[in-house]
């Protein structure tokens, strides 16, 4: 499913299942304060819908603020601390917001998607 923001700069986000609990969460573009609520909608959409594992691929992101980090915590609380939501996000400018905020350390990190989803296959 692709969605495109009503925001001013380009914005996509697209969802695609793995499994029975677990949701891929692929955004495009810049994730901001106009981006940021159909964002958290399809966050919160996969939540709802019994997800327990989100990977948020952010590799395509250009560019996230505060409003963005606010709802990835949102997300990450509500599915609890257990890798419940797993960060794609490659080095860059991106990466090194969540380094500078010290978010690196609260998220799973991955470079590379195929490490987030071996992570969500490896035993828990």
């Amino acid at each position: 499913m692709h969605k495109d923001s009503d925001s001013i700069f380009s914005f996509k986000v697209a969802q695609e299942e793995i499994d029975s609990s677990s949701m891929l969460i692929e955004a495009f573009g810049e994730v901001d304060l106009y981006a940021a609520p159909d964002f958290q909608e399809e966050l919160t959409r996969a939540i709802d819908s019994g997800k327990q594992h989100l990977v948020v691929d952010l590799s395509a992101v250009t560019f996230v603020d505060s409003t963005t980090l606010g709802v990835l915590l949102s997300s990450h609380k509500r599915l609890g601390p257990t890798d419940g939501v797993l960060l794609v996000c490659p080095h860059g400018d991106v990466r090194r917001i969540f380094e500078i905020t010290g978010l690196d350390r609260v998220f799973a990190m991955y470079e590379y998607r195929d490490d987030a989803l071996a992570a969500l296959r490896a035993p828990r």
